[in-house]
């Protein structure tokens, strides 16, 4: 008899299972790895493309960031918003360029998910525009937010 085909599960059946299963018992299992971040010059590029083009007026660009306490939740939707097209800038930080129903979905999607279980967490979905990211100010590792935004004109003689 043939095994029967695994169908991929969706990021809520894959949380309830994980609910399910009471793995919220961190100390009995390891946790697991994080996903690892691209290079900051890769992840630059990603950005880049997402400011290159013209926004359309049905568009918008977001940030999503999150703070969750469960490994394997925490993993779980880092792979559903690489998944959705978002752009890993941080460990919990994703920006995102997209139309406004898919926005709402991924709002939707997460939503859901975080009342699965009994939590703490938080999940913060926000619009930005251009001109708050020419604002933002960087402390730390620096990444040239210009370059991001208006790539500078070389004039060479």
């Amino acid at each position: 008899m043939a095994k029967p085909k695994n169908r991929p599960y969706s990021l809520k059946e894959k949380l309830h299972k994980i609910y399910q299963k009471n793995l919220r018992a961190q100390a009995l299992n390891p946790p697991e790895q994080p996903d690892p971040l691209l290079p900051l010059d890769e992840r630059l590029r990603s950005v880049l493309k997402i400011f290159d083009q013209q926004l359309k007026s049905t568009e918008m660009i977001y940030l999503i960031m999150y703070d969750i306490e469960n490994n394997k939740i925490r993993t779980q939707i880092s792979k559903y918003l690489i998944k959705q097209g978002c752009i890993r800038i941080q460990k919990s930080v994703f920006i995102a360029r997209s139309e406004h129903p898919k926005f709402q979905d991924i709002y939707n999607t997460l939503q859901e998910v975080n009342s699965y279980y009994e939590n703490q967490d938080s999940i913060l979905l926000v619009p930005v525009n251009t001109s708050d990211i020419r604002s933002m100010k960087i402390i730390g590792r620096e990444i040239t937010l210009t370059s991001i935004i208006s790539p500078p004109n070389t004039l060479f003689f």
